[in-house]
């Protein structure tokens, strides 16, 4: 099952708006096949493990195990639903990190191949692989993007020298928010932000697709423009700054993650970071160039 989660996480920027899936074949205690969702609208991780396996160990199927991170799905959508073809090969043993939320699944693929008489093993390293997939669970959970609290502080919680912009950031650290950029459907910053510092929030330092930039004001709030993300299937969202609009999310508990950069420098005043709720969880804490980034999670999982 690791090696499905690990072969899983190459679909991160195509597999997108499709769940991040990776499936092996396993006979007698020898990997014979294995596959991972490269694109939306291709072949499911379970077809291309399928499709790997040599002419010499086809016979093998029918005593072979297929694990898979995520349940095979049981509905026509682009493909075909993958728990017939799992079916059809004949495997002995189906084992499924984490069942899929998804309306169109829920249960429906392990109960199938259940009824082929195959064996099936549900909720192996499932935390791990509700993690893999966090963004597609919860926008179609909450009906929402995942949304990701960001900024970066001084050690003793400011965000600005005074009013005035301050570089906290490393050009390493800025290379990973660039990263993360790549890695997210849309960002958004405040309109006092956007006016003062005219930020492009965009991809530059890494390679990979510029998220959709949206600016919340009067005109568009923070209602619409989820709903908007909804609407075009847009699954996480990062949300930049300023303070004042960072406050507000965090007023709505609209979040599911937040990311602290801090930097060891201090300043006399200038703009209050928000304050991490009480309730938030602790995920990591790691340190690049002196600045420490911490990562606090709402832990659906």
């Amino acid at each position: 099952m690791r090696r499905c989660i690990q072969l899983a996480k190459n679909g991160l920027q195509n597999a997108r708006p499709n769940p991040m899936v990776g499936a092996v074949i396993v006979a007698d205690g020898r990997i014979i096949g294995e596959g991972y969702h490269v694109r939306c609208g291709e072949g499911h991780a379970e077809v291309n493990a399928f499709a790997s396996v040599k002419a010499e160990d086809e016979q093998l199927l029918k005593i072979s195990t297929i694990y898979v991170s995520l349940e095979p799905c049981a509905h026509f959508g682009k493909t075909p639903p993958c728990c017939d073809l799992i079916i059809r090969k004949g495997v002995k043993r189906v084992v499924v990190g984490c069942v899929d939320s998804f309306a169109k699944v829920q249960g429906r693929g392990i109960q199938k191949i259940r009824e082929a008489g195959i064996e099936v093993t549900v909720g192996v390293l499932e935390k791990e692989c509700l993690e893999l997939n966090k963004r597609f669970f919860t926008f179609h959970r909450e009906h929402r993007p995942y949304i990701i609290l960001k900024w970066a502080q001084t050690e003793n919680g400011y965000m600005d020298d005074n009013g005035h912009p301050l570089a906290i950031s490393t050009p390493f650290t800025k290379m990973l928010v660039h990263k993360m950029r790549a890695e997210e459907d849309a960002i958004l910053v405040g309109r006092v932000t956007d006016e003062r510092e005219h930020p492009q929030l965009n991809v530059r330092e890494w390679s990979g697709k510029s998220p959709v930039r949206f600016v919340l004001s009067h005109q568009m709030g923070i209602t619409q423009i989820l709903q908007a993300c909804y609407d075009r299937n847009l699954q996480s969202l990062i949300v930049e700054g300023g303070a004042k609009t960072l406050q507000s999310f965090l007023d709505e508990g609209l979040w599911d993650e937040i990311r602290v950069e801090i930097a060891p420098v201090q300043v006399e005043k200038g703009t209050v970071a928000p304050q991490v709720p009480v309730d938030a969880q602790l995920k990591s804490i790691t340190t690049y160039e002196g600045n420490k980034i911490i990562v606090y999670s709402k832990n659906y999982v």
